[in-house]
Parts: C-alpha cells; structure tokens; sequence
C-alpha cells in the first residue's frame, strides 16, 4: 500500500540520510525521519510522498536514543545551518564515519579501508569565514533549508564571536540611519551580506560588506559601530555587487578602512588573503587533512608535485617545503595571483603557479615534458571531470593524493581511477565541519 500523507507510524531508524536525518522503512519504502536517530523508535506522520521515497516527522518518541542531546540553538531546525545538534559528538563522528564507509562501498564498489575519522578538537566558534543574509528588520542569520527565507540568528554557536559582534553593529547601523536592506524579490534595497573573516593565528577580522551600491549613507558611523564591537577590526571592504543570483562575492570590491587583506597562518606558512581567496574554514582542521595529504604525498625532497585546483596556494606550498618542485593549477586568476604573492611573502622559489582549468594545465605541462611523480587534486563537490581522470592517467604519477569534500563524487572518481592503473590504498575522513553535514576526506592513491 502507498503511503499518505499524514498517516501516523511506528518505525525504527536504521541509519541516516547523508544530512543526518534519519532513515526508516515502512513496507520496504525509504522514509526520511527529520532529526530522528539511529536505533529510536518513534511515532511518526507523513509529509511527503513519491511513488520511491516519503519524508516525515517525528510526533512523539517512543524509545529515544541515549546519544539524543537538547540542542543548544534556539534557531536549530529552521536554520539549515547545523544539522547535528541534536546528538552527541559521538554519534555524529560515528555517522559520518559511516557515511564514508558507505559510498567507497556502493558507489565506487570498493573495498579500501578507512581509517578512523580526525575529531575536532573544538566543535564550536570554529569557522574562519561567516557569510551572513540581511534582511528588513534589520535581521541578519541564514537561510532556512532549500529556500532563501532568512532565519534571524544574533550568535550562532559555529561562527566566531567576532563575526556574531559585527553582525550585531551591522544591525545597529541600519536601524540607526534607517539603510534598507536588498529584497530578492523586488530587486530593491541596499545591503546584501555581510562576509566575516577571522585570522585564526591573530585574531584579527576583516569585514566586507555587500551592498548594491558604490558608496554607503553614513559610511563613516559604520566604521565607528564596526570598530565599537570589533576592535580586532583591520579590514573593512565594500563590495558592489548589483547583479540577479546567489552568487554573494562578487563585483568590485573597494577598502574603505584598513588593510586590503588579512593575514593567517596555517602550517608555519603565512597565507594573505583577498576577500575572495579560498582558504579552509576551521584552520585547526585544515591542518590535520593537509598533514595527512603530506604523509600521503611522502616527499624526500627528489619529487615534482602537481597541485590541481591549487586555489591560493596553499597545499602547493606546503607541499614545496618537502619537494623538488611544486607547480599549482587554478582556473580563478586572482587566487592564482594571491598564490604568487604569497610564495614571495614565505620565500617559497620553487614553486610556480599557472592560470588554467585541471584539465588543460595537466596537458599543458605534459607537454612541457613534466612528468609529476605526485598529483594533489583538491577538486569542487562535483569531483573530477573524466578529461581531468584522462590526463591525471597520461601523466602517470606514482602517487595521487585526493582531498575531497563530497564521498559520493570521491568514491565514483577512485572507481575510475581504479579500472585504469592505480589502487586507492586508504581514505582518511576529517571532521572539518562539526555539527554539519560535510565530512572532508583525503584518499591515497598509487599506481599498481
């Protein structure tokens, strides 16, 4: 029988979905339980059908899991933010564990093993990088999941206090001087986002704030209400962005106190970052996986590395530290010249960075002669694309070293990598985002 809406059930979860909400079967059909856990029994009523697939709620717990914990946001559920807050760390960890496991085994139909997941250290206040919706009110929080509906949030737990206290003088300053804020809708108002980057090495912030306009009304009691709440304050941008879409940094960006970048260290190596420089959010993190792709990598000193989808640099050069020559590869010209900069900044000569897309940089360099005895790959959620598989495999390294954001797209990349020449011989998870649903991996990869 097809299951209806608002029927009422009694099921057990038997796992999660990839966003952590539960998972239940009534007569061999997959239900979605939102926020229900592994192993509970509850009452639940149905929301949604497909002729595949139902989502529902929970209505009342019957037999709550033990690692079931109050979630400390009072925004949690709307907020498509966090998606762990209900559960212990524990259980968490164990899920996303699992979640590896699962896709290297079905999707990718692998049988590699995978070492045991790096924990955070801290699971709150830990991201480097908060991009903030604004809205009339003046409100400023996240969007609620799968919509551009803003829920209004004055601390999130996963952001940094900092960023929290120039949201809150964001706010101050538009309710002051009555600034409107952009509508979606009708295409009017002022201001967009605000972007937060906080210097985990020093402190230090710099704040961009996004707005459909070239200047801004009472611009100079915007720095005062900035420097007020956020004395660690040494960058403040605007950036003009006036275009249709989701894309938030985009557009001219222009200093209007402070310094042009901010600076951070990851690794011993200091990194200058552009308001649209890629660099890890949780920086504590970030070098767990990048020591864990080095011990992949492992360099005597002899060896040419490849870094494709290079960004700012970063993998490249710590990797240059250990290697005869590094060579970045990044499609987006300005972390190319941030990548630059910041080779001369830490006295880095032997690494050199080229402007192209994966696929074409492969081939241009093999046509250079290059022969790397090491690929980095560090490619976006969709993964690699197979002219990017073709010339990684014409190149012929004796080791690939595959950092990755997705598990799905990971493992149906190392299942093409594996009917070629190379064995994907271990994938280390890393927690790099605690209490959301992303789990970042790094796989060592070498020819058989």
């Amino acid at each position: 029988m097809p299951l209806v809406k608002n029927e009422l059930h009694t099921v057990t979860i038997n796992g999660y979905t990839s966003e952590g909400d539960g998972v239940a079967r009534i007569d061999g059909q997959a239900v979605f339980v939102k926020q229900a856990m592994d192993g509970e029994v509850c009452k639940i009523r149905i929301l949604r059908t497909t002729k595949t697939v139902a989502w529902a709620k929970i209505e009342s717990l019957i037999t709550p899991s033990p690692h079931r914990i109050t979630p400390n946001c009072s925004a949690y559920g709307p907020c498509g933010g966090c998606n762990f807050l209900h559960m212990t760390y524990e259980e968490e960890l164990r899920h996303k564990q699992q979640r590896v496991t699962d896709a290297l085994e079905r999707v990718g139909g692998l049988e590699t093993e995978v070492a045991q997941i790096l924990a955070a250290n801290q699971i709150e206040q830990y991201r480097n990088k908060a991009i903030f919706a604004v809205g009339n009110g003046p409100i400023t929080g996240f969007y609620r999941r799968r919509s551009h509906r803003i829920i209004p949030i004055t601390s999130c737990i996963i952001q940094t206090e900092s960023a929290n206290r120039a949201a809150s003088a964001l706010r101050e300053w538009m309710a002051d001087y009555k600034i409107s804020a952009y509508d979606e809708e009708t295409l009017q108002g002022l201001i967009r986002h605000l972007f937060v980057r906080t210097a985990t090495s020093s402190g230090d912030i710099a704040v961009c704030i996004i707005a459909t306009a070239t200047s801004l009304p009472k611009l100079d009691k915007l720095i005062e209400a900035i420097h007020y709440h956020c004395p660690e304050a040494v960058s403040i941008i605007l950036c003009t962005n006036s275009e249709k879409g989701n894309v938030v940094l985009q557009g001219v960006f222009r200093t209007v106190w402070g310094e042009d970048y901010l600076a951070d260290i990851l690794l011993g190596l200091q990194f200058q970052l552009s308001p649209r420089s890629f660099f890890q959010i949780n920086q504590p993190q970030a070098e767990c996986l990048y020591e864990k792709a080095c011990g992949y990598a492992n360099l005597t000193g002899s060896e040419i590395v490849l870094d494709l989808y290079c960004g700012t640099g970063t993998i490249t050069l710590i990797m240059a530290k250990d290697a005869k020559q590094a060579i970045g590869a990044e499609i987006v010209a300005s972390a190319v010249q941030d990548a630059r900069e910041n080779a001369k900044r830490n006295d880095i000569k032997n690494a050199e960075f080229i402007i192209a897309d994966a696929a074409k940089a492969a081939e241009e360099l093999y046509n250079r002669g290059i022969r790397p005895d090491v690929i980095v790959v560090d490619p976006p959620r969709k993964g690699l694309s197979n002219d990017v598989i073709s010339q990684i495999v014409k190149m012929s390294p004796e080791r690939i070293v595959y950092i990755s954001c997705d598990p799905a797209t990971l493992a149906r990349d190392l299942k093409l990598l594996d009917e070629e020449d190379y064995k994907t011989n271990e994938v280390t998870p890393v927690d790099m985002f605690p209490r959301c649903a992303h789990v970042e991996c790094v796989a060592l990869i070498e020819r058989k």
